[in-house]
């Protein structure tokens, strides 16, 4: 947790500069107005044309308060969503980089339609008949998080997370307290080796000794590499196939087997 969380931890927007070519930035969602929290461009990885969504945190104070530190409101997913339907359009590839810890809770928020737009986003993701490569590369906080999460891949770098909810916010429901993070984080199983043990996400990129702050340049080059890569697994599908391939996915999560033994007394 404090691994995804640490302050120096690459950010969307420092992935995009490092491997993201010809970037030009999408803004506004028609209606309201733009939200910075959410980052939407259209770009390159290496000859790979792309339209990248995602969480943006911002770097220093002032960019941090206007993107509310990743959490985005309604007319941030809308916009996300807008985006993503113009991708879909034109036959083009979406990657998705989830660092959020969670949708923007405000009432303004509320009375905008918060859950009602990410709901509408759950549904529209699963339609789209392009390949949708989503990365987890920090905090990936509840509903905030699967508004931009329904792809045909799930990758999560090594030391983020991926949680109905946060270990803070387990605890004090439960115990009434904060300090219990801890053993709230051991119950939520919300690390990557838990949640590729569950068939959840896909893939798990590495991260350098003591997180992706120690050495960013690798860190990209591996993200680079495991989003070309499943790219190029699912371009081969027709949008028919994308689609159920990714309904599929999410209809799998959270299957379990019920066995019954009974014992009879001799």
């Amino acid at each position: 947790m404090q691994l995804a969380r640490h302050p120096q931890r690459p950010l969307t927007s420092d992935i995009v500069h490092a491997i993201v070519a010809d970037f030009i930035e999408l803004h506004g969602d028609k209606s309201f107005r733009d939200d910075p929290a959410i980052l939407c461009g259209l770009g390159r990885i290496d000859e790979q044309r792309i339209l990248l969504v995602g969480h943006r945190k911002g770097k220093d104070t002032a960019e941090k308060v206007s993107c509310h530190f990743g959490s985005p409101h309604p007319e941030g997913y809308k916009k996300a969503m807008l985006k993503m339907k113009l991708a879909d359009k034109f036959g083009v590839p979406i990657v998705t980089f989830i660092n959020t810890p969670g949708a923007y809770p405000g009432i303004g928020a509320e009375e905008r339609g918060q859950a009602f737009v990410i709901a509408r986003n759950l549904m529209d993701m699963a339609t789209l008949r392009v390949p949708i490569v989503c990365v987890v590369i920090g905090e990936g906080g509840s509903g905030g998080a699967l508004g931009i999460g329904i792809g045909n891949r799930i990758l999560m770098l090594e030391h983020s997370y991926y949680s109905v909810i946060s270990p803070e916010g387990c605890a004090a429901i439960l115990w009434k307290s904060a300090e219990h993070k801890e053993q709230a984080a051991n119950i939520l199983k919300l690390t990557a080796e838990d949640l590729s043990s569950f068939g959840i996400i896909d893939e798990i990129i590495p991260e350098p000794l003591g997180g992706a702050h120690r050495d960013p340049p690798l860190v990209f080059e591996r993200l680079k590499e495991a989003i070309l890569r499943n790219i190029r697994e699912l371009s081969g599908l027709s949008g028919e196939e994308l689609t159920k391939d990714r309904y599929d996915k999410f209809c799998k999560m959270g299957e379990f087997e019920k066995r019954l033994k009974e014992t009879v007394d001799s």
